[in-house]
């Protein structure tokens, strides 16, 4: 159907350190939501889909994140990113560990706890389908404020994320918005990371700005809006926490 007969590596995203959340002195993704750490969601999502192998960067606090993850008895390389210098850049951190492999690639945010596994398995599924060398899970949402938009040509083609902080005012009423789940080949991820810059409002090296490297270079790039707008639900602010706790029970997730 989808991806069963090909490789599928994952990466999740942890090194944050939650500064809106009133406990600085806590990793992000130990955060907890309706009695679970954020990232025991994401876990749980990363199981079901049976990886053929698992890199978690880890930072802010990464012992707990750490001694958590292990608990679960998972199979999983630890990469730390001793500056918060961006996704781009902690994504990098991981290179190392895909030496030896040249596959699938699949990139997951921590601190986004309501992604469900059907949604990623048909997103992995519209990847393979399309023939696509790298895709962005998209979703649309009634108040996109705070996320990356994205852009659109006339044709609607796919062609690039621009950052909130970094958009204009036409480009801020995107509602079609980045949930920061990507999917590419591994030699393909780490080579365009390499040319990624930091020229942007808040110096940091985004993970986004591959999109631009790869199409420029004449990569098929696109963006599929598979997913609930409920299930990207970032978790920046106690606020947050809360939207969280209601979504939860609408989509039906339990303990």
């Amino acid at each position: 159907m989808y991806y069963l007969q090909e490789t599928l590596a994952i990466i999740i995203l942890a090194a944050g350190q939650g500064k809106r959340m009133n406990n600085p002195d806590q990793a992000k993704v130990m955060t907890e939501l309706a009695g679970k750490p954020l990232i025991d969601y994401v876990l749980d999502v990363v199981e079901r889909l049976e990886p053929d192998k698992l890199s978690i960067v880890v930072g802010h606090k990464k012992q707990s994140v750490i001694n958590f993850i292990k608990s679960k008895n998972l199979e999983v390389e630890f990469v730390e990113q001793k500056e918060r210098l961006g996704t781009g850049h902690a994504c990098l951190q991981s290179e190392n560990v895909f030496n030896d492999y040249d596959g699938n690639v699949l990139i997951l945010a921590g601190d986004v706890p309501l992604i469900q596994s059907d949604t990623l398995l048909h997103f992995i599924s519209n990847h393979f389908e399309n023939l696509s060398d790298v895709s962005v899970l998209s979703t649309l949402i009634p108040n996109p404020t705070g996320y990356g938009r994205i852009i659109r040509d006339k044709n609607y083609n796919f062609i690039g994320i621009v950052e909130e902080k970094d958009a204009n005012q036409e480009q801020k009423l995107i509602q079609e918005i980045n949930s920061g789940v990507f999917l590419l080949n591994s030699k393909l991820l780490f080579n365009s990371l390499k040319k990624v810059k930091n020229n942007n409002v808040q110096k940091e090296y985004y993970l986004t700005d591959i999109i631009e490297i790869l199409k420029n270079e004449g990569k098929n790039v696109f963006a599929f809006p598979d997913a609930d707008y409920k299930e990207i639900q970032g978790i920046n602010t106690v606020e947050d926490l809360s939207t969280a706790e209601s979504y939860l029970k609408e989509l039906g997730i339990g303990n």
